[in-house]
Order: structure tokens, then sequence, then C-alpha cells
């Protein structure tokens, strides 16, 4: 039973990065899945992954963030970050920014945000640095040990897909 939790927590989309990756834009949806809102870049991930998405968008469920990611900015030359934000705004309310720096992403990235920041500084210090974009979803509170999403939020997901794809859309190669 255990098992097959974990395998369902796993996002179905292998991402080969010894496949050339120069005309494709990243998806990166980051959360824990476990604290309800918060998840929120990774179940839209999830949802990405159940309906016919451009051949030029990869999307990567990037769970909690972390340095592990990093080789995915190697390879992409377009990475759109996902993830909640409680920035006082309504629940479920869907922001675009492009970050220059760690300091411009918004200040309260709920429980990964050390590790988020300090992987983007860490990403601006490499030679070729992919051009990154943000999309946050407002949320109103982190519930513990709950995969479940509140209304407002699920209500944003359909809208936020369709804001990462004319993003994307803005960056496809021919």
């Amino acid at each position: 039973m255990a098992y097959d939790l974990a395998k369902s927590l796993i996002g179905k989309s292998a991402i080969d990065l010894t496949e050339d990756k120069s005309k494709k834009v990243l998806v990166l949806g980051v959360g824990n899945y476990l604290m309800g809102d918060e998840g929120v870049g990774v179940h839209v991930i999830y949802e990405m992954e159940e309906i016919k998405i451009p051949d030029y968008v990869d999307v990567l469920d990037g769970g909690t963030g972390g340095f592990f990611l990093m080789n995915y900015f190697d390879e992409y030359p377009v990475v759109i970050f996902l993830d909640a934000t409680m920035d006082g705004k309504p629940a479920g309310s869907i922001s675009v920014i492009r970050p220059k720096f760690a300091a411009d992403f918004p200040s309260a990235l709920s429980v990964h945000d050390v590790g988020l920041k300090d992987m983007i500084e860490a990403i601006y210090l490499q030679d070729q640095i992919p051009d990154i974009h943000l999309v946050t979803i407002s949320i109103d509170e982190l519930t513990a040990m709950n995969m479940d999403l509140s209304k407002a939020v699920e209500d944003c997901v359909p809208d936020t897909i369709a804001t990462i794809l004319k993003l994307a859309e803005k960056y496809k190669v021919s």
C-alpha cells in the first residue's frame, strides 16, 4: 500500500537530460504535496501530465526544490517555476514575474523558501543562465498532512495551466 501511494506521488514524466533541450521550455512545479495548498505547484504539474501539451514543453515535479534540480538549468533555455505564495492576495490569485535575483522572488514562498532562493542564487553564479519566470498561486494557509487543495486554489488550476502554456508559447522555437 505504501508503495502504491509513493508511486502515485511520483510524476509520470521522466525527463531524459541526454536529449537536446535547447528548443524546449521546462515547467518546474515546486511545493510540498503533503501540505495542502502549499503543494499546488506539484498538483498543477500532475494535471499537465494528464492533458495534451505542446512538444516544446517539458513538465517536472520539483518537489520541495533543492540543489538536485540545478542540472535542469544547464539544459533548458527557459524555465518556468510554479509555486505557492503567501502574499496577502486572495487565495487562487495567479501572478507572473520575471525574477532577476533570488531577492526578486516573493518573500513568503512557504516552507521551502530558503532552499529555492539558495538554488536561484547558485544558478545566477553559473556561466549560462536560463530565462527564468515565476508563476505563483496565492494561498491563505499551510495545512500539514493534507494532500487536498482548497476550493479557491483548486479552481484556479485550469487558468494557471493556460497562463503557463501562453507564456511558454512566447518561447517556442520552430
